[in-house]
């Protein structure tokens, strides 16, 4: 097996455990690979009030145009219970066809294809391949998010870095191969709704005031009606209650108040301030004079976005289909991902492996997808820089 093969460095980076916020020796294996294959390397650490120091990872080879850059993240979740694996979750141990570890989908398996890819492409074609070659590489996507893809933006901006397009590796697809592109996110959007009411006892309800009829009436305003119809790219709007809190342990007490949080995965459609404002005015249409109520909305760095198919997305889309028979789908299906970020920088969209099993016990890959990865991002490269 090759040392650049992306199953040998697949489980090189598995093995080590690098749990949000660790490092845990991924960066630095990266690191070292890429400085191997002539790329210049840097490690900058960044720190903010409350959250971990994180440690990223931007590397270039090249220094004209086009800029391709891969992205992705090192860090993974924990791996729960380590005695229900089959394979131990950082042994990077192969059974059966199929590579076993935390962070074997997401996302170690596809940084491991990328730099697979890229030492192949760079083995046939020299340093001179007509452009340059980027990883932005961050240990702090599963995490707070704070110290990693945001800053490591900024500060290459800052040192004057410009980039062409962007190829993040999360895995997009949802059963096969091939099934699957990103070209967009929905936005996020978190409130708290508290209910003011008087404590009191229930025989004698005229003298108290009970929350939980009104928190009911709100939340029932929220989702009478849908928020949109959906746009061009993007799925309708949703918004889901995630706890509705009293805190009562009497049976014989009105409460005082009553809380309730939602979520919002917004489209195209809205902003972060614009959804605000519709929630807060079918609020206040729904308390009247008869509801105390305050609404906290969370600050969001999660805006709904899209990167409009083009030239690469269409590059990509064949590549994809040259190695598997598959057109995929264009889609902005899914959570947020680091790509909220990148898209301020240059285009952006995400390919990667099958995601089924990311964040379970046994997280897995096969390792002919691992193999069939490693040859589309070859395509991709081969097809980008050859004019």
């Amino acid at each position: 097996m090759s040392d650049h093969s992306p199953l040998a460095l697949a489980q090189a980076l598995i093995r080590c455990p690098s749990v949000t916020p660790e490092e845990g020796g991924a960066l630095a294996f990266l690191a070292d690979r890429l400085a191997q294959a002539g790329f210049s390397v840097e490690r900058p650490v960044f720190s903010d009030v409350g959250t971990p120091d994180i440690q990223n990872l931007y590397a270039r080879i090249g220094t004209g145009h086009p800029v391709l850059v891969f992205a992705g993240h090192t860090d993974v979740v924990p791996p729960g219970e380590e005695a229900a694996w089959t394979q131990g979750p950082f042994s990077g141990a192969v059974a059966d066809g199929f590579l076993y570890g935390r962070g074997a989908v997401d996302m170690k398996g596809g940084i491991a294809c990328m730099l697979a890819a890229t030492l192949d492409f760079l083995e046939r074609r020299g340093p001179d391949f007509g452009g340059s070659i980027a990883f932005l590489i961050t240990g702090d996507e599963e995490g707070p998010a704070v110290n990693g893809t945001v800053k490591l933006l900024q500060w290459a901006k800052d040192r004057g870095e410009r980039f062409d397009h962007c190829l993040l590796g999360e895995p997009t697809n949802p059963d096969t191969l091939g099934e699957m592109i990103k070209i967009g996110r929905r936005g996020s959007l978190t409130g708290r709704i508290t209910v003011h009411g008087r404590q009191g006892h229930v025989a004698y309800p005229h003298r108290a005031e009970n929350p939980i009829p009104g928190l009911l009436r709100l939340a029932s305003a929220l989702i009478a009606e849908p928020l949109d119809g959906g746009t061009a790219h993007f799925d309708a709007s949703n918004l889901e209650f995630t706890t509705i809190d009293v805190g009562n342990p009497a049976t014989n007490v009105i409460p005082a108040s009553a809380k309730a949080v939602f979520n919002v995965r917004f489209n195209d459609d809205w902003t972060a301030e614009t959804l605000g404002a519709e929630i807060q005015k079918r609020l206040a249409a729904a308390a009247g004079n008869a509801v105390r109520f305050s609404l906290d909305l969370q600050p969001s760095n999660s805006p709904a976005f899209l990167t409009q198919p083009d030239a690469f997305v269409d590059l990509v889309a064949e590549a994809i289909q040259a190695e598997t028979g598959r057109l995929p789908a264009l889609s902005t299906t899914g959570g947020t991902s680091d790509a909220r970020f990148i898209k301020d920088a240059c285009p952006v969209i995400e390919f990667g492996l099958v995601g089924r099993t990311m964040h379970e016990t046994d997280e897995r890959v096969a390792v002919a997808d691992l193999d069939r990865l490693t040859a589309i991002y070859g395509r991709v490269l081969e097809r980008y820089f050859s004019s």
